[in-house]
């Protein structure tokens, strides 16, 4: 059995599946609190029809495509905000008016379809080459970078942006920022994983971490753990198979999920069958109550009488007084 590492083209492919996994998660992260998973998906068809613009024109197609993706972006967002038309609509035109516009560039091609747009659209990961890399390197840098730095603004809008709004935020520059960084994110990972199929890397490992994680701060790092090791564990396994790296990467990205959804469904029933409702009295318990409160996962517990009392729905849960779980 040959060893990968052993072949440049695809140490290349690794390297950029690396750069991949950890950039589309942390920018995932933020659509799916705004429920704007779809975006990548938007953003794909718009860079579609720059990749098309650079085909057809010599021009190259990862310049064409990111210049299409951010000017898409930045108009969205601002007809988003200052205009009538909701999140979803200007949503549908992106991708309507992408799909579009790149077929009729590719209709007056002389050539007819060119070959090479298929690996823009299924992704092509073993043909990337060391100016692709050099490429994907810096803008995934920068993604990586703002992402981290303004993570505590981005958060805040995403979770109330009419809140965030009145504190002094500049709402509207935040967020023309994620979908300038969203349309990054796209470019970078078209050759890895294909435009079709972009969406899917932001999202699936933000959904299978929120699903075991005990925090957003803990489920975005998850989800960049996650996001790597589907990449580069899907372009390993599609060496080996002989299959289609965009696919196998986002195919392990779902079993991964569906074992987390598993996880956390046999959790959840053993969690309810230990619940045990705690016996009445008359004492109300609260932060003024005179009784040591015991951070426990996401609430807290109250010590009364060696038992750890937590207000649930009217009355208080019983929870085992030997075992605390104190919330980093």
């Amino acid at each position: 059995m040959p060893d990968i590492l052993t072949f440049s083209f695809m140490q290349n492919a690794l390297l950029a599946a690396f750069l991949v996994g950890l950039a589309a998660p942390m920018v995932g992260v933020f659509l799916v609190q705004r429920r704007l998973s779809l975006i990548g998906d938007g953003m794909g068809h718009v860079a579609l029809a720059g990749v098309a613009v650079g085909v057809v024109t010599n021009q190259a197609p990862v310049l064409t495509a990111l210049v299409f993706a951010v000017l898409a972006a930045v108009g969205i967002e601002l007809v988003r905000a200052r205009g009538r038309t909701s999140g979803d609509v200007a949503l549908a035109v992106m991708f309507y008016g992408g799909i579009a516009l790149g077929v009729v560039v590719i209709g007056k091609s002389t050539s007819g379809t060119p070959a090479n747009l298929d690996s823009y659209l299924f992704g092509a990961i073993s043909t990337t080459t060391h100016t692709d890399l050099e490429v994907f390197a810096v803008l995934a840098f920068v993604v990586v970078g703002l992402t981290w730095a303004l993570a505590p603004r981005m958060f805040a809008v995403a979770n109330d942006e009419e809140y965030a709004r009145a504190t002094g935020m500049r709402v509207t520059a935040l967020n023309i920022t994620l979908a300038v960084l969203t349309a990054v994110t796209v470019v970078v990972a078209m050759r890895v994983v294909g435009l079709l199929l972009i969406s899917a890397l932001m999202i699936v490992p933000n959904a299978t971490a929120q699903l075991i994680a005990g925090s957003f701060r803990s489920a975005m790092r998850m989800a960049v753990v996650i996001g790597v090791v589907c990449s580069v564990g899907g372009v390993t396994a599609s060496f080996y198979a002989d299959t289609a790296p965009g696919g196998t990467i986002v195919l392990l990205a779902i079993a991964l999920f569906l074992v987390a959804a598993s996880y956390s469904a046999l959790r959840g029933r053993i969690t309810g069958r230990r619940h045990n409702e705690a016996e009445q009295h008359e004492h109300e318990h609260g932060p003024h109550c005179g009784h040591p409160a015991i951070e426990h996962e996401h609430h807290v517990d109250y010590l009364h009488h060696g038992h750890r009392h937590a207000p649930h729905e009217g009355h208080y849960d019983e929870h085992d007084p030997l075992k605390t779980h104190p919330n980093p």
